[in-house]
């Protein structure tokens, strides 16, 4: 019996300090977004030529709407210019692309990978480019965005990232999935900068100066290419910068199928970036004073906040209903008490509502948590499903071509 409660002891101790840590990282980070200032951007002494990279994988609903209103941007006409990779587009959705005054490199692969697109790209095109600007291809800009990151590289930052938000809420999961995205906007942007760290990169609406990205990118076979990219970058003490007014709109999720694809892909990266670079974060934390780098290295073993919100809801429940049912056992086998479970998941809400923006305190976020226990089982499914999906490209379908206000 000794060994029993010993035992169970040592995992009840392993599973809360892994949920404290969790809990403390995103607490942080929320609070700090309380401190966050944009910085002043100086005028710019050139006008860089910036490379707008829009690779597509069977997008034929969307893209030449998304086209087109790249070429809006209020930046120097002969400064920028918007290239469509296309691979697996049909014929007709080419030749609407190809009377547009933009450039389309068509790529055909045996297994399609966004990687592999944007490498096939930059061999095609040249180096007549001083910023590669990265959009997928169901993103629209606001005018001034190409403007800003110009600014933002005067500045003496070799990538930013831009704002990327929802374009769409028409379903109780893009809603979700909006906030969601807010969320890790000032998480792990916001309250990094703040902090004095780099931000996180998306994958989409963001800037890399086009050479260290061509460079970067000439290393990277994989479908979680924006965080090989990001930790790359850190590791060689690069700062990434956050332009939070340079807004970015992307389609949220609206189908449950969709949403468990995403998220098995993510979830799936993010577990083999943690085991491939976790000693080279550790070594480089205590070798060179990295703390960026390693940040970014734990940061792939964190959670996704949905399913560490309702683990320990479900925890701290359980917890709640065994002390009054089961108080002998609870006593004889574990050693924390319901209140240390209560204090994880009240500072877990309380990070959630710091990282929230205001705006999107609205009656239709409140209806749309209803589904947030879908939402949470649809995560659990996502981790059951997660066996190969690092290996393999994993389409995300787009067909919101509706626009939005700028």
């Amino acid at each position: 019996m000794d060994y029993l409660r010993i035992f169970t002891i040592i995992v009840e101790l392993v599973f809360y300090a892994y949920f404290t840590v969790a809990v403390v990282y995103i607490f942080v980070y929320s609070f700090a977004t309380i401190f966050y200032r944009r910085r002043s951007r100086p005028t710019p002494t050139k006008i860089r030529k910036i490379a707008v990279l829009i690779p597509g994988y069977k997008e034929d609903a969307v893209i030449v709407d998304v086209a087109k209103d790249a070429l809006k941007q209020d930046y120097p006409k002969d400064k920028f210019e918007v290239i469509v990779i296309a691979d697996s587009f049909k014929q007709e959705t080419l030749d609407a692309l190809k009377k547009l005054p933009i450039r389309v490199v068509e790529v055909v692969f045996e297994i399609s990978k966004k990687s592999k697109a944007l490498n096939k790209c930059m061999e095609t095109i040249g180096d007549d480019y001083d910023i590669a600007m990265i959009l997928d291809a169901d993103n629209l800009m606001a005018r001034n965005v190409l403007t800003i990151m110009n600014q933002t590289f005067e500045m003496g930052f070799v990538a930013v990232q831009g704002h990327r938000t929802a374009k769409n809420t028409n379903t109780a999961f893009a809603v979700l999935d909006a906030v969601s995205e807010e969320i890790n906007n000032s998480i792990f942007r916001k309250g990094h900068r703040a902090l004095g760290l780099s931000s996180a990169l998306i994958g989409s609406g963001m800037a890399i100066e086009y050479a260290l990205f061509k460079k970067t990118m000439a290393t990277i076979d994989s479908v979680g290419e924006d965080k090989e990219v990001e930790l790359k970058l850190l590791k060689q003490a690069y700062t990434i910068e956050y332009a939070d007014d340079a807004w970015v709109y992307d389609e949220k999720t609206s189908k449950s199928d969709v949403f468990v694809n995403q998220r098995r892909r993510w979830i799936a990266a993010q577990l083999t970036y943690f085991k491939d670079y976790f000693f080279s974060g550790v070594f480089h934390l205590f070798r060179y004073g990295n703390i960026d780098y390693f940040d970014k290295v734990m940061q792939m073993v964190q959670p996704p906040r949905i399913l560490l919100s309702g683990i320990l809801f479900i925890i701290t429940l359980g917890s709640f209903l065994a002390n009054i049912f089961l108080t002998q056992f609870i006593e004889q086998f574990f050693l924390l008490s319901f209140y240390h479970w209560v204090i994880l998941f009240l500072f877990t809400v309380l990070a959630m509502l710091m990282a929230v923006p205001k705006r999107l305190y609205t009656a239709k976020t409140f209806k749309a948590l209803l589904s947030l226990p879908l939402g949470f089982l649809l995560m659990i499914m996502s981790i059951l499903r997660i066996k190969g999906a690092s290996k393999r490209f994993i389409h995300t379908t787009h067909s919101h071509t509706g626009d939005v206000e700028k």
